[in-house]
This record gives C-alpha cells, sequence and structure tokens, in this order.
C-alpha cells in the first residue's frame, strides 16, 4: 500500500538535504519540535496543513510545489504497483456474470443475484 504521509516525508526530507539544512534549523525556524519533524520526515506522523505550511515557509518552497512532487512520486508508485501486477488479476472481470433466468421463470425459484437482475432488466 503507498502511504502518502512516506511520499511527503521523503519530499520534505529531500528539500531540506537540497539545502544543505539540519533537521535542528529547520524545526526551529518551523517552530515544530525536532523529533516530531523527524517523525514527519520518516512518514511516520502525518503533517496537518498548517504544519506543512510552516515548513514549507520554513524550507522557502511553495507548498504546491511539495505537493507537485508528491504527486508524481505517487503516480510512479502507482505504475511501478500495476506493473507487478500478473496478466490475469489484469483480465479478471470487475463484475461477476450472473446468468439471467429464462423469460417466465417464477423470481421464488431463483437465485438472490438473478433475482435482482430480473429486477433491474425489468
Amino acid at each position: 500500500m503507498i502511504l502518502l504521509r512516506r511520499l511527503l516525508g521523503d519530499v520534505l526530507r529531500r528539500q531540506r538535504q537540497r539545502q544543505g539544512r539540519t533537521l535542528r534549523e529547520v524545526s526551529a525556524a518551523a517552530r515544530v519540535s525536532l523529533g516530531y519533524l523527524s517523525e514527519v520526515e520518516r512518514g511516520q506522523k502525518e503533517a496537518s496543513s498548517e504544519l506543512l505550511s510552516a515548513i514549507c515557509d520554513a524550507l522557502d518552497v511553495r507548498m504546491s510545489e511539495v505537493m507537485r512532487e508528491v504527486s508524481d512520486e505517487l503516480s510512479l508508485a502507482e505504475l511501478a504497483a500495476m506493473a507487478t501486477l500478473s496478466e490475469g488479476d489484469l483480465l479478471r472481470p470487475v463484475l461477476e456474470p450472473v446468468p439471467l433466468p429464462a423469460p417466465g421463470t417464477d423470481r421464488a425459484t431463483m437465485s438472490p443475484k438473478a433475482a435482482a437482475m430480473d429486477v433491474v432488466a425489468a
């Protein structure tokens, strides 16, 4: 399963490291504890929108830029997950076929699925 908080934490960590800044420097500028910022970067804590805004301000990066990078990584992760599916998984029907009863069949003798389909078809 792809966790958004992990992707967000990875992006924030990379932004910080690109600037050559320490957790201590960014946590002080964002007014958040060093431990909490570390947990956000490691994807162990969900960052609220207020906290994310403070971290982005401390990193002097637009939140939209961070979210765009997260979105790009999410797209890549989803594509990678799709690539791991077997061909059988991709060809499996989404809906289970239900045989329809012959016209005039009594609903009481139909399976519940067939009866439901008969009502929908009518």
